[in-house]
Parts: C-alpha cells; sequence; structure tokens
C-alpha cells in the first residue's frame, strides 16, 4: 500500500510537471506567463462555483465508501467490503464513458446558450440523454448476464466472486437512471447553475444513499444487502428528481424562448 501510494504521488508530480512545461512551451496558441497569472475575483467566483460540483462529488463518493464500508463490515465482514471494492471499481470503469460524453458537452451546452442558440442546447441535451441512456442499457445487461467474469477482472478469489454475482445483480439494478443524473447534472454545470448541480449531488449521495446505507441493513433483516440496496434506490429517485427538475427549469424554458423568437417579427430582435 506504501509503494501504491508513493507511485500516485510520482506520477501526478510527473504529469503536472509536463503539462506545465507544454503550457509554457511555443507549441500552444496561448502560453502560460506570470503576467498573465494575475487573479480576477469574478473569474475565480465563476471557476470556484463550477468546481464545486465536482469537488462535492468526489467528497461525497468518499463519504459514502467510508459509511458503507462500516456497515458492510459490520453486517457482513471484510468479504463484503471486498465485494464492495470490486462492485465500485466495475461502477467507475464504466460511468468513465459517461462522465465523458456529459462533461465534453458541457462546453458545447454553455457556448451555445451564451450565443442565444437555444435549439441547439436542446439538441444538446438530447443527444447526451439518449447516448448516455443507451450506453448504460447495454452496461446493465452485459452486468445482468455476466456478472461473475466482470467481478473475476477486478478479483478473482472464488468465495469473493460468488459473494458478489447477487450483490452486483442489486447494486447495478438500476444503473440506467444513473444517465439520468449524470445528463441533468452536467446540464446544469454547462449552464453556469451551479447550485442546482451541487443540489443534486448532496442529494443522492448524501441524502440518500448515506441515509438509506444505515437505515435498510436493520430494516427486515436485510443486512449487507440493506447496503447494496441504497445505490439503486438512489439512482431512481436522484435521477428522475435531478432530471425532471431540469426538463422543466431548462428545456421548457428554453422551448418558449425558442418559439418566441421564432415567431417575432424580422428585425424586432433588437
Amino acid at each position: 500500500m506504501k509503494g501504491a501510494a508513493i507511485a500516485t504521488v510520482i506520477s501526478q508530480g510527473c504529469s503536472a510537471a509536463w503539462a506545465l512545461v507544454f503550457l509554457c512551451s511555443r507549441k500552444v496558441n496561448l502560453r502560460l506567463t506570470l503576467r498573465a497569472m494575475k487573479l480576477s475575483g469574478e473569474i475565480v467566483k465563476k471557476i470556484f462555483s463550477l468546481g464545486v460540483t465536482g469537488f462535492c462529488m468526489s467528497a461525497t463518493t468518499a463519504l459514502v465508501s467510508a459509511v458503507a464500508n462500516t456497515q458492510l463490515r459490520n453486517f457482513g465482514g471484510d468479504l463484503y467490503i471486498g465485494v464492495m471494492t470490486a462492485l465500485t471499481s466495475v461502477h467507475e470503469v464504466v460511468f468513465m464513458v459517461i462522465s465523458g460524453i456529459t462533461q465534453g458537452a458541457q462546453p458545447v451546452l454553455g457556448y451555445n446558450y451564451g450565443a442565444e442558440k437555444y435549439e441547439r442546447v436542446i439538441a444538446g441535451i438530447r443527444f447526451i440523454t439518449l447516448v448516455c441512456i443507451g450506453y448504460s442499457f447495454l452496461v446493465w445487461v452485459c452486468i445482468m448476464l455476466l456478472p461473475g467474469p466482470i467481478i473475476r477482472l477486478f478479483n478473482s478469489d472464488a468465495q469473493l466472486v460468488s459473494a458478489g454475482i447477487s450483490a452486483s445483480r442489486i447494486y447495478f439494478m438500476t444503473f440506467v437512471f444513473m444517465s439520468l443524473q449524470a445528463s441533468g447534472q452536467s446540464t446544469f454545470v454547462g449552464l453556469g447553475r451551479a447550485k442546482q448541480a451541487v443540489f443534486f449531488s448532496l442529494l443522492r449521495k448524501v441524502g440518500l444513499v448515506v441515509s438509506l446505507t444505515l437505515l435498510l441493513p436493520r430494516l427486515w433483516n436485510l443486512g449487507v444487502n440493506g447496503v447494496f440496496l441504497a445505490e439503486p434506490i438512489s439512482n431512481v429517485i436522484g435521477g428522475v428528481a435531478c432530471y425532471l427538475t431540469m426538463y422543466f427549469t431548462v428545456v421548457k424554458k428554453l422551448r418558449a424562448k425558442t418559439l418566441a423568437k421564432t415567431a417575432s417579427p424580422v428585425g424586432e430582435d433588437g
């Protein structure tokens, strides 16, 4: 573990040094210079407000992991902590695609929103929603049909794989709904609505996952299954709540603005 930690620090240091050297070289259109490093309060505020979403997601993920491991140790022992580690590893890998699609869409949504090309913003939201739902459905099918081989990619212990097969089907039961959460949050971030994005991140992770992880294992003798059930339940509630809020506060209003622009006579836009 110590070696892995040292390797992580070294790799991060090397990547940071490489990035700085590149950004200060003549290969980039805008070079980093000391004269350009003066801080602007307004710009820092905007960066911070948008970055808080990612921070909250990372921080709450660590909190969820700590609470889940504690509950699994109390109700199932170290074996189920290993099962959860394997499942979260699978989750991180498969969710990377959704994260890449939604994060890549954010600047596109923001640019077109600023340019008042609202029909393009709506098209972008529709695109990321359909792609993420389609991808997450394929992932769900694979995990439901082949849980054993997928878990073995991360841990080959026979006892752990046996326990992980049923746990994975519970944990990923509603994985498709994660696409709604990701699409909704990325839309909020892309349009500069950081407060909504942070709210729904905290709602799902802290308000739902942590609360359910503490509560469900004690109900109806669910035990460790209650810990794994917290994720699919929070996916449905958090995903639907986030996406519906985004739809009614963003998409509906953008459609109204688009219709208003289309209906206005030529020359009255100014």
